[in-house]
């Protein structure tokens, strides 16, 4: 068993037997309304399951009145991480996104009160129907994942975000209800992957139902195919809670508004919230319509349990808010309690998740502050929120007892230090800190998200250890442990190690604690282009992460370009402080495509890694260690366009990757386009987007200075936008944006006119260019157009009839406006040769059409 495996194991039974804080955050101490809930919730056996597809599909108002209403054990199990979507507040796509939603579900837990699980499954993009989407996925492998989902969170009751029926409308929506309800069916069949059972046990939910939607049953009501609505079971899910001062559907909205990369933000509704359900499989619910009829939500599931509910139920009673501490005999008699009956009874679920429950009511109503803070020396213009193998980890272990109860603190579990003996009684409101130095062993693991860590196949993450599918993210890098002593019982409190820096607007922020290479070395782009022979230089950008990095960085090539020099020598006395590799890469002749490898070489050490951090307000910065590594792309391409004006939208790089091809790009302001003379400009380009509300609202004042500047000569190419919330006019002449797009990356692309110029000036484009696109073609293309407008490209996918709104371009004056749904933003950062070859036409039009038709006004 390798070193990463123990360690996760480590994490794992220490998650078992203590509360443990979210990688990212330290071990917070609960209020007295929360602590109250929590104590109700000690009572309260009952578990849920809901499934969807991504991060956003998650009702997000049901899941906080099943936790925090009804006081049940609430779990997401999303298919994917939402890696194929789109991002609204950055530029971040693929995995780097994938990460971004994750610490967002992670974000809305905290809130709703639920827990978060994912499958295997990669979000691939839109698909249009659930069989792509299995077949893709591999419907076994994710099948698997919702069984192992099961059977380790043993629920009551399965809920279903999306109908079985297509109704949901995105393949992945439909596939994750599918899934739902094959896996409801075998998780109690021990001979289906049975692989499993070295961990879990077979486990039945008692029922599964869909969370219906309303305008599907009142269709169905409508078509006779339904008497009445109240036949289905439904739930008031907008409960108030006095407590918390809110109810149910507010917290979802704050919950929901964690998922900002989609712009998400939501309002929060007061008052009766009714969810109607359809049965699925399983037991059906009463007649009364409580989806959870017929579960026993008692500790008489577990054998002996009555005594610890009659502990449970008295500390409840006689809880003081004011002194939540005056409890605590009677938590600890509770938890020997469960100690006793877990050995008599066998039970391996629910006192398991109740001891871990119940240490955490018992450490808030100590008012137990416990952190371990990262101490190691800062890098430049950052704090010390690093270590690297082999080097050093200073911590500070530090906790305080704020109760009048005696709580004795018997030692700390350092990582890699064993224990730390104390002995000594907590006095109250005394902050005791203990700190170690110790040596990172070289074998611990860098802090990449576990799923990464091994390349990806088509549709899926490769994740190998059972253990981790399905965890959320990765067990911290280090973690301590306290054992306290309180009413004569030993406890044990763990919490990851952080870093802890304050912020003169943000005030107090954590970071997790990260483990990262000796150097990384980053790139400056994801693939390069070149369209000639002439040398480019690459930028390795040499960030030491411990002092006195000393070494060498190379570039390795394919066979047919070359890179000079061979190699150049490094020393960086600081942590933080870069060192800046420049190398002049040459090109091959022909076309070819290759792929670019940094590499460092220090003493004896080989380093390939990248390093890229991740960091937004609402979520702790994550970093990643990609291998350190590019794409080559020499492109036979022509062009004469100089300079072209790019007005950038949320989530583009085009402008960044059109300038590698010798265009002089420049990044448009609001105040140029008001005053700025764009006649200086061969094209001008919209970012994707842009005429969305919030991202450009000014460009509404400047539709017609665009305009003229078209009708004088000008090329202008607005990328896609979304159908929804679009500024007035975008166009010389009306078009109207749909939900029409072309999934399939492969699907087949027809010139609708092949001798059309923008097929043969300045470059013959053939069907040659629309091999080896990713993700998709395009999306939100146009579906109705003036007749001024001419469609140049057609499309569709399988089964499909074909879309035309994907390119259209119309002359207007003396100069040519395009709008175009193909995906450049996915293709350049991806180096596919095609989709630049053809952007570069587009953009010359106005070259080669300009000028053939009269002056006239849109």
């Amino acid at each position: 068993m390798n070193r990463f495996v123990l360690a996760v194991c480590f994490v794992l039974i220490l998650r078992a037997v203590s509360g443990f804080a979210q990688a990212g955050y330290p071990s917070d101490v609960m209020n007295a309304a929360k602590l109250q809930l929590s104590l109700k919730k000690l009572n309260t056996l009952g578990s849920v399951l809901y499934v969807a597809a991504h991060p956003d599909d998650e009702n997000t108002a049901f899941i906080s009145y099943c936790a925090n209403d009804r006081l049940f054990r609430t779990t997401y199990l999303s298919m994917t991480r939402g890696d194929g979507g789109q991002n609204l507040i950055g530029s971040e796509q693929s995995e780097y996104l994938g990460i971004i939603r994750t610490q967002e579900l992670l974000a809305a837990r905290r809130i709703d009160g639920g827990e978060q699980m994912f499958t295997r499954a990669l979000d691939f993009g839109y698909s249009k129907t659930p069989e792509e989407t299995m077949k893709i996925w591999g419907k076994d492998r994710i099948l698997a994942d919702v069984v192992w989902a099961i059977r380790k969170l043993r629920p009551d009751v399965i809920v279903t975000r999306f109908p079985t029926t297509g109704e949901g409308g995105h393949g992945h929506h439909t596939a994750s209800a599918m899934l739902a309800g094959e896996a409801f069916a075998i998780a109690a069949d021990p001979n289906r992957f049975p692989e499993q059972l070295k961990f879990v046990k077979p486990w039945k939910a008692k029922r599964l139902l869909w969370n219906a939607w309303l305008p599907i049953l009142e269709a169905r009501k409508a078509a006779n195919k339904l008497d009445s609505l109240p036949a289905y079971p439904m739930l008031d899910i907008g409960a108030y809670s006095p407590l918390l001062g809110k109810a149910c559907s507010e917290l979802a909205a704050e919950s929901r508004s964690m998922h900002k990369s989609q712009g998400f933000g939501a309002s929060g509704t007061r008052g009766e919230n009714i969810n109607y359900f359809e049965h699925l499989g399983g037991d059906t619910a009463s007649a009364k319509g409580d989806i959870f009829s017929g579960v026993d939500m008692t500790w008489n599931r577990v054998k002996g349990g009555a005594e610890i509910a009659k502990i449970l139920d008295e500390a409840y009673k006689k809880f003081q808010p004011e002194n939540p501490s005056a409890i605590l005999p009677l938590l600890v008699k509770a938890h020997k309690t469960m100690n006793d009956v877990q050995k008599s009874s066998g039970d391996d679920y629910w006192i398991p998740q109740k001891r871990k429950e119940l240490l955490e009511v018992i450490r808030s109503c100590a008012g137990m502050w416990i952190e371990a803070l990262a101490q190691n020396p800062p890098a430049q213009g950052e704090s010390g929120f690093s270590g690297t193998p082999t080097g050093t980890a200073k911590i500070a272990a530090s906790i305080v007892n704020r109760s009048t109860q005696a709580v004795t603190l018997k030692r700390v579990l350092f990582p890699f230090a064993g224990d730390s003996v104390i002995n000594k009684a907590l006095e109250r409101g005394k902050y005791l800190t203990t700190t170690v130095t110790k040596t990172i062993p070289a074998t611990t693991p860098l802090s990449q998200p576990y799923w990464l860590q091994t390349p990806q196949e088509k549709g899926v993450f490769v994740i190998s250890d059972q253990q981790q599918v399905g965890l959320p993210e990765n067990p911290p890098a280090l973690a301590v442990s306290f054992v306290v002593a309180i009413a004569g019982e030993d406890f044990t409190f763990t919490t990851p190690v952080l870093h802890r820096r304050t912020d003169r607007v943000l005030g107090e922020v954590y970071r997790p604690f990260e483990l990262v290479p000796p150097v990384a070395l980053n790139l400056l782009g994801r693939s390069f282009i070149f369209a000639d022979t002439a040398a480019k230089e690459i930028v390795v950008n040499v960030i030491a992460n411990t002092p006195k990095a000393q070494g060498t960085v190379r570039l390795r090539v394919p066979q047919g370009w070359s890179v000079q020099p061979e190699q150049l020598p490094f020393t960086i006395a600081t942590k933080g402080e870069e060192f800046r590799a420049i190398f002049r890469v040459k090109a091959p002749q022909t076309a070819s495509i290759g792929e670019l490898l940094a590499e460092a070489s220090i003493g004896e050490a080989s380093v390939n890694k990248s390093m890229t951090t991740i960091s937004y307000t609402h979520i702790p910065a994550q970093t990643i260690f990609p291998d350190a590594k590019a794409k080559l792309v020499r492109v036979d391409m022509k062009r004469t366009i100089k300079s072209v004006g790019y007005i950038a939208g949320a989530s583009d790089d085009v402008a960044d990757y059109l300038a590698q091809t010798g265009v002089n790009i420049t990044l448009l302001s609001d105040e140029e386009l008001e005053n700025g003379d764009l006649k200086r400009f061969d094209a001008i380009v919209t970012g994707i987007r842009v005429y969305n509300d919030n991202q450009r609202p000014r460009l509404r004042q400047q539709y017609r200075r665009l305009m003229d500047y078209v009708q004088q000569g000008g090329t202008m190419l607005v990328q896609y936008n979304t159908n929804g919330g679009l500024i007035d006019s975008i166009g010389p002449y009306p078009f109207t944006i749909s939900r029409d797009r072309v999934t399939e990356e492969d699907a087949a692309v027809k010139l609708i006119k092949p001798e059309h110029p923008v097929f043969n000036v300045p470059n013959k484009i053939t069907q040659d260019d629309f091999t080896g696109w990713v993700q998709e073609r395009g999306l939100y293309f146009a579906n109705k157009w003036d007749s001024a407008y001419e469609p140049l490209l057609s499309s569709s996918d399988a089964g499909e009839t074909e879309k035309t709104g994907g390119l259209l371009l119309a002359k207007y004056g003396k100069g040519v406006f395009m709008y175009s749904g193909y995906a450049w933003f996915r293709q350049l950062p991806a180096g596919v040769p095609g989709a630049y070859r053809l952007l570069m036409n587009v953009l010359h039009a106005g070259q080669t059409l300009g000028g053939n038709v009269p002056q006239s006004k849109p």
